[in-house]
C-alpha cells in the first residue's frame, strides 16, 4: 500500500513532489468535466519520469489488429482512446532559466486537488540565482460551458529581481504511449497567429471509421483584460510568449482560457466560428465568477450524493475521491458517450466502453443522479445495437452479442479470450435495463427499446448454448467467466445462471411490452418454447459435498488453497507469473460465483451465500479493481462486518493507496462506484427487493456513524446510520419502506428511527 497523499475530508493533497511515483501522483490529480480531461500535468512542463495525457470524450482512433495467428472472427481494429492536442502548456523561464522541478532547486512544494469543485491548485518557490520566486496555479474544466478550461498562474518574487517569461503553447505533437505505430496520430491542419488557434485532424484509416478535426483556441488575460504576447506557429503548435520584470515584493498572475471545439459536435469549418463565440463567452465574465458557476453546479451534485463518514478520515477521502472523479468523467449530458475504465487519467483499456458500466455504476447513477442519467447510459446500448448485431454475426451467431470493448457498438478488442468467450458481459446489459426498471418504477424503456435489446441477446444466447444428449441438459462451452484468471473452460455457473435469468426476463418483459415492439420483434411460439426448455434444463456445476456452485465443470480438480499462501513478494500474481501458471492456479481475479449471488440476491439463501463465500473468497486475489465492493456488500449481509470493512478500504482507496501497484496508468474510474456500493448497499444493506425499498443498516466498528442520501422514483431521502437509525423523508410523496423488515410509512419531514 502506497499513500502519497495526506488524509483530509476534501482535499486530496501533499507538500512533497514524488519523482519516483511521478506518475502516480499525475493520475490521482486528474480532473474532468465529462467533456474533455487531463492527467495532473505540470502547466510548465516536467522533463522527469512523466506520463502526459490530455483526453476527449468519444475521440478515437482505429489500430490494425495484430495478432500471430489470425482467427475467422477477429475485429479488423482495435479501438484505442489518443493523446489529445494539449491545451495546458505554460513554459515559465526566471532570468533565463527554465522552470523544471525535474531539474529545478524549489521548496515549500504543495499540491491539492479540491474534491468539492474539481480545482486542482499548486504552488511552489523557485530558487534561482540571487531570486526566490513563488508560483501558484490554479486549473479546472469547466461544468458550465464544458469546452472552457481554465488556467491561471501567479508570480511573487521573494527575493531579489526577476525576468520572467510565460509561454503559453497549444501543441498537437503529442503522442500515445501505448502506441504501434512511429508515426503521430494528428495531421495539422491549420494554425492561425491571429486567433491564436490550430486546427489538427486524426490521420485517415482505412476501417471507416469518421476521422476527428479539434480545434484548440487561447486567450490570455491578466486581472481580467485580454492581453496579447508574440505569437509564433510551427506545425500543429502556437506559442505565445508574455515578458514581465518584477522585483521583489512585487506579483504578477496570468489567466490562460482555453476553448476546444472538436467535429463530434461541430463542423470542420465552423469550428473557428464557435470557438471565436464561446471565447468571447468566457473572457465576458471573470477567473473567479466561472469558478463560482462550475462550483455552484458541483454543489447542485453533492447536495444529492454526498456520503459523510465519521471516525475514520480516511474512509471519508476514499468515497468523496471517488464520487468526484465519476462525476468529472460523466454525468449523462452526451447520450453518445459512455464511462471507460480509465475515464480521463490515462491510456490503458483504450479509453473504451466495458461491462463495467452496466454492472457497477448502474446501480450507484440510479441512487445519486437524476433518472435521465441513468437512462442515457441505456439508450447509449440501444443506439449500438446494430453494431451487436453485427458481433454476433461475425462469431457465426443469431442475435445480439454486445462488445467487450467499443467506442461505437463494433467490437474493438483482440484477445481472443477476452473478446470472445467473456459473454456474460451480455447478461449485465440485460440487468442493468431490469435494475433501472424496478428501481425508478418507469417501465417506458423495456417496454420498447430495452425490450429490443432483451430479445436480441435472448437469440444470441439461445444459439450459443448447446444440448447434450448425454446428460439431456443445456450447456455453455468455451467461455471465460468474470474471473479472467480461467479461460475457455465450460459451464461458467455465472454465465449458465445469468443466460437462464436474462431468458426468464426477456420472456416475462414480452408478455408486457408495446404492441408494435412485439409486433416488429416476432418472436414465435416456438421460439418462446425453446427458450422455456433452456430455462428448465440448463446445466448447472454443482459440488453437493461442499454445498456450493462450481466456477466451472474442473474447478475443483485445481490445487485448491487460499490466496495467503502466495509469497508477498510476488503478489500481485498478475505482475509476477506468467500467464500458464496464473490459469493453472486456482486463484480467482474477481468476484465470479459471488457476481451471481449478488446480483440475484433474493434468490439464494442466507446459508447458500455464506457457503460459497467462505469457499470462494480466500481464493480471491482482488487483483481486478471491480472485486472488492462485490465482496464488501456479501460479507456485510452475512454480518461479517470486519471483512467487509477491510474490503471497503481496498475499494475506496485503490487508487489513492495503489493497492493494485497500476494507478500510475490511470484511475479505475468503473470500479470507483464500489465504495458507494459497499457502503449503501453493503453496511446499509439497502435493497429494492418486490417492489419496496428496504434497510439493514449495520455500522463498522471503527465509524461513528455515517449519512448518505439517495434519489428514490421522485423523492430524496437521507439515511443516518449511527448508534440510532433514522431514514428521513426530504422530499416528494410518501413512501412505505422497511428498516430489518419492520414496516415504516414515511412522510415529508418524517424521520423513522
Amino acid at each position: 500500500m502506497k499513500r502519497l497523499f495526506e488524509v483530509d475530508p476534501w482535499l486530496v493533497a501533499t507538500h512533497h513532489l514524488d519523482k519516483v511515483d511521478r506518475r502516480l501522483q499525475e493520475s490521482i490529480t486528474a480532473v474532468g468535466n465529462g467533456y474533455m480531461g487531463l492527467r495532473g500535468n505540470f502547466e510548465e512542463g516536467y522533463s522527469g519520469d512523466s506520463l502526459q495525457g490530455t483526453y476527449l470524450g468519444g475521440v478515437w482512433f482505429t489500430d490494425k489488429t495484430r495478432v500471430g495467428w489470425w482467427k475467422i472472427g477477429y475485429p479488423e481494429y482495435f479501438g484505442k482512446v489518443i493523446n489529445a492536442p494539449s491545451f495546458l502548456g505554460i513554459g515559465i523561464s526566471v532570468n533565463g532559466q527554465q522552470v523544471d522541478l525535474a531539474t529545478s532547486r524549489y521548496r515549500d512544494f504543495y499540491l491539492a486537488l479540491d474534491l468539492h469543485q474539481g480545482l486542482l491548485t499548486r504552488r511552489f518557490v523557485y530558487l534561482g540565482d540571487g531570486v526566490e520566486v513563488r508560483f501558484e496555479f490554479a486549473r479546472f474544466l469547466s461544468q458550465t460551458i464544458k469546452e472552457a478550461a481554465f488556467v491561471s498562474v501567479k508570480a511573487t518574487v521573494l527575493r531579489g529581481h526577476a525576468a520572467v517569461t510565460f509561454d503559453a503553447s497549444l501543441d498537437g505533437q503529442v503522442t500515445n504511449e501505448d502506441s504501434n505505430y512511429d508515426e503521430r496520430f494528428w495531421v495539422p491542419l491549420h494554425e492561425d497567429a491571429g486567433a491564436k488557434s490550430i486546427q489538427l485532424q486524426t490521420k485517415p484509416n482505412p476501417y471507416g471509421v469518421p476521422q476527428f478535426t479539434v480545434l484548440l483556441k487561447q486567450q490570455l488575460r491578466v486581472n481580467d483584460q485580454p492581453v496579447s504576447g508574440q505569437v509564433a506557429t510551427t506545425s500543429g503548435q502556437l506559442h505565445e510568449q508574455v515578458k514581465v520584470q518584477l522585483a521583489e515584493g512585487q506579483s504578477y498572475q496570468l489567466e490562460k482560457d482555453a476553448i476546444v471545439v472538436t467535429s463530434r459536435d461541430v463542423a470542420p469549418a465552423a469550428q473557428a466560428t464557435t470557438a471565436a463565440q464561446l471565447m468571447k463567452q468566457v473572457t465576458a465574465q471573470s477567473f473567479a465568477a466561472h469558478l463560482a458557476a462550475h462550483t455552484a453546479r458541483w454543489d447542485q451534485r453533492w447536495a444529492k450524493s454526498d456520503v459523510v463518514i465519521e471516525g475514520d478520515p480516511a474512509a471519508q477521502q476514499g468515497i468523496r475521491f471517488n464520487i468526484a472523479q465519476l462525476f468529472m468523467t460523466y454525468y449523462g449530458e452526451d447520450k453518445r458517450l459512455n464511462i471507460g475504465p480509465k475515464g480521463f487519467t490515462g491510456e490503458k483499456y483504450g479509453g473504451a466502453t466495458y461491462w463495467d458500466t452496466e454492472a457497477f455504476i448502474v446501480p450507484m447513477y440510479l441512487a445519486v443522479t437524476p433518472p435521465e442519467v441513468t437512462r442515457a447510459l441505456l439508450q447509449y446500448r440501444h443506439d449500438q445495437l446494430p453494431g451487436a448485431f453485427h458481433n454476433a454475426r461475425q462469431q457465426g451467431l443469431a442475435g445480439a452479442l454486445y462488445p467487450m470493448v467499443t467506442f461505437n457498438g463494433i467490437e474493438c478488442h483482440n484477445e481472443w479470450e477476452i473478446t470472445f468467450e467473456e459473454i456474460h458481459r451480455n447478461a449485465a446489459i440485460a440487468f442493468a435495463i431490469y435494475q433501472y426498471t424496478a428501481y425508478t418504477g418507469d417501465e417506458s424503456y423495456v417496454k420498447h427499446d430495452g425490450l429490443e435489446v432483451l430479445v436480441g441477446i435472448a437469440r444470441f444466447w439461445v444459439d450459443r448454448v448447446h444440448f447434450s444428449q448425454r446428460t439431456q441438459q443445456y450447456m455453455i462451452h468455451g467461455v471465460t467467466g468474470p474471473n479472467e484468471y480461467e479461460n475457455n473452460v465450460n459451464n461458467n455457473w455465472y454465465t449458465n445462471t445469468m443466460a437462464v435469468w436474462e431468458l426468464q426476463y426477456t420472456l416475462e418483459r414480452l408478455a408486457k411490452g408495446d404492441a408494435d415492439v412485439v409486433t416488429a420483434l416476432a418472436v414465435t411460439d416456438q421460439e418462446k418454447q425453446h427458450w422455456q426448455a433452456i430455462i428448465d434444463h440448463m446445466y448447472y456445476p454443482t459440488d453437493d459435498h461442499l454445498g456450493i456452485f462450481v466456477q466451472q465443470d474442473n474447478f475443483l480438480d485445481k490445487d485448491l488453497r487460499p490466496a495467503s499462501t502466495i509469497p508477498v513478494d510476488q503478489r500481485p500474481i498478475n505482475q509476477h507469473w506468467s500467464w500458464d501458471r496464473i490459469l493453472r492456479s486456482p486463484f480467482i481475479k474477481q468476484a465470479d460465483v459471488l457476481q451471481g449471488l449478488y446480483f440475484l440476491n433474493d434468490r439464494f439463501t442466507k446459508a447458500e451465500k455464506e457457503r460459497n463465500f467462505d469457499f470462494y473468497e480466500p481464493l480471491t486475489v482482488h487483483e481486478s479493481s471491480l472485486s472488492p465492493s462485490i465482496h464488501a456488500v456479501l460479507a456485510a449481509e452475512l454480518g461479517k462486518i470486519d471483512k467487509a470493512t477491510e474490503l471497503y478500504a481496498r475499494t475506496a482507496r485503490l487508487d489513492l493507496d495503489d493497492y493494485n501497484h497500476d494507478t500510475q496508468d490511470g484511475l479505475h474510474i468503473t470500479s470507483m462506484s464500489g465504495s458507494w456500493l459497499a457502503i449503501v448497499q453493503g453496511f446499509a444493506g439497502m435493497r429494492y427487493d418486490h417492489d419496496q425499498l428496504q434497510f439493514h443498516p449495520q455500522l463498522p466498528k471503527n465509524w461513528r456513524r455515517y449519512q448518505f442520501k439517495l434519489n428514490y422514483r421522485g423523492r430524496l431521502l437521507a439515511v443516518d446510520v449511527g448508534q440510532t437509525v433514522t431514514v428521513s423523508l426530504l422530499a416528494g410523496p410518501a413512501l412505505d419502506m422497511a428498516i430489518d423488515g419492520k414496516p415504516v410509512h414515511l412522510e415529508v419531514g418524517d424521520g423513522h428511527a
